[in-house]
């Protein structure tokens, strides 16, 4: 169930661990993509804390925001560039975005099958998205006090097979998000230290959320397996289609 867009807000732009969260991801996402340069980039869900680095460079940037959400204007002071939609009736045309983030959409759609199916449908060809979801094993995904409490957590085996199944290429993987999910002073603190210790070592602590970066890519038509043309065809068939006449047999004397 998606969460409200009240809620929201008030973690990511009002409290400390939500800035940090913000940041962490949004560096991780910035590291993947360092610009955007005459594209068309669309965040869904509550992907607009991620998608500011984009304005400066990006054809249009628009952050769709699903209607049980609800829809917040953004970005601040600036001319609005969010729009209210369904999961699975966006207002955008058919293949025409370059690139897509997901944040707080897949995990808490009621229809992730539709919902995928229409990501698809509005990238463009080779274009790229990245699906930022609750890691299954980290402490985030354990927590209400944030918004990766809620909604369902993901493997990096199970989010793969999920893109798998609509087509998706996944051209890389990584989880982010080691410091707690505490407001905890001295947790502020030393988050920046975690998220270090955690990158360096993350087979010894679990980041919080997953975020997969996936491509769209068209499989070639099959080839008919017919790459010559026959010259001087058999016409074994001709003599049904078109049966000779048969010669009278002669008749002998008495």
């Amino acid at each position: 169930m998606h969460l409200d867009v009240l809620k929201l807000r008030q973690f990511y732009y009002r409290s400390a661990l939500g800035r940090a969260a913000q940041k962490v991801i949004r560096d991780e996402l910035t590291q993947i993509w360092p610009e955007a340069q005459g594209q068309m980039v669309v965040g869904f869900g509550f992907a607009v804390p991620l998608l500011r680095p984009f304005l400066k460079d990006a054809r249009r940037v628009i952050g769709l925001m699903p209607g049980p959400q609800g829809v917040m204007p953004w970005p601040p002071g600036e001319k609005n560039q969010s729009v209210l939609c369904e999961d699975t009736l966006w207002p955008i045309e058919t293949g025409h975005v370059d690139k897509l983030v997901m944040m707080h959409g897949l995990d808490t759609t009621e229809q992730p099958t539709a919902l995928l199916e229409e990501a698809f449908r509005v990238l463009g060809p080779g274009g790229k998205a990245v699906f930022v979801v609750p890691n299954r094993a980290g402490l985030w995904s354990r927590s209400d006090k944030t918004p990766f409490g809620y909604g369902r957590p993901y493997s990096l085996g199970q989010l793969e097979a999920q893109l798998r199944q609509h087509q998706f290429v996944t051209e890389r993987a990584l989880s982010t998000l080691y410091q707690p999910p505490s407001s905890g002073r001295i947790w502020r603190k030393s988050a920046g230290l975690i998220e270090r210790v955690g990158h360096a070592m993350p087979l010894i602590a679990a980041g919080g959320v997953l975020m997969i970066e996936v491509s769209k890519q068209k499989a070639a038509s099959p080839s008919s397996g017919l790459t010559a043309t026959v010259r001087r065809p058999l016409r074994v068939l001709e003599g049904i289609t078109k049966p000779a006449p048969k010669p009278e047999t002669a008749r002998k004397p008495t």
